[in-house]
């Protein structure tokens, strides 16, 4: 694990391996830079240089602030282009799934000439208002949950609540037959303010139901431009399939392949495909 410069006073923790073309690899919530653990070697082995950062506030990255604003898209991704920019990466591309995949997107837009390409997977703009509709209010509930105060005194710092917490997202947006390994999960987010830390991202106004609520489809010269790949799972309760039908109106050089078998949990549940369209597009 390396540390990173400082960014806005943020140092993120890094893991870098591997030599050729540049992948940088973005985590989701709840997870850190360990949901690479299968992914990254893969890379590696197929000849690239691998960066796996722990985001601001996850991981053994800094949460130095109280402030949401610190959190969301733009600040992440601040963090992210300096970190690309001070290890000298070369037009990396850009990995991720749930919290990463925003960030990736939103460095997209911003950086486009710093990045080769996108492999994301949900979430993905094009929800709409669809997320209002009461079978997706029956998911999203978190996301409310997550900006009340009382979540701190039920949960952060309480390593019993965090684990009964974390399974629930674990086993219920997963596909049939996975796993999942949350000790080490629970032992970072278990730390006194590390769970709070963790959900600025939607404290911040960055999560898909106050993202989709707002969105509206840009004009075709204003889309997401570097070509970019579009990974969706066939068991992912956030993000059912039929939310794919409109990345044409976001991106203008995309191409969506569907993932049988799998949930949410790209990079655990499918790295393989991960690692095939990430060494095709770099």
């Amino acid at each position: 694990m390396e540390l990173s410069a400082e960014v806005d006073g943020f140092r993120l923790a890094y893991d870098r391996d591997g030599e050729g073309p540049a992948v940088v690899l973005l985590h989701g919530w709840p997870g850190d830079r360990t949901d690479y653990r299968l992914l990254a070697p893969l890379l590696v082995e197929r000849g690239c240089e691998v960066v796996v950062p722990d985001l601001r506030g996850f991981g053994e990255s800094d949460s130095l602030s109280t402030d949401p604003k610190q959190y969301g898209v733009d600040a992440q991704a601040k963090s992210v282009v300096g970190l690309v920019e001070e290890l000298g990466l070369e037009r990396p591309v850009l990995a991720g799934y749930d919290v990463g995949s925003r960030i990736a997107q939103g460095i997209a837009r911003t950086r486009p000439d710093l990045i080769e390409g996108l492999v994301v997977a949900p979430p993905l703009p094009g929800i709409g208002k669809r997320v209002f509709s009461e079978q997706a209010q029956a998911e999203f509930w978190y996301q409310a949950f997550h900006r009340l105060p009382v979540i701190e005194e039920l949960i952060d710092g309480n390593p019993v609540a965090v684990r009964s917490y974390l399974r629930h997202f674990w086993t219920h947006w997963s596909g049939p037959g996975f796993e999942p390994e949350l000790d080490h999960l629970v032992e970072v987010y278990s730390a006194p303010g590390a769970f709070t830390a963790s959900i600025q991202w939607y404290r911040a106004g960055a999560g898909s139901v106050a993202v989709s609520a707002a969105e509206t489809a840009p004009p075709s010269y204003d889309r997401i431009a570097v070509p970019t790949v579009v990974l969706w799972p066939e068991f992912d309760p956030l993000f059912p399939r039929a939310w794919s039908d409109r990345v044409d109106d976001f991106f203008s050089d995309v191409r969506l392949r569907h993932v049988d078998g799998a949930g949410h949990y790209a990079p655990l549940e499918y790295p393989e495909i991960l690692a095939e369209e990430i060494v095709g597009l770099g």
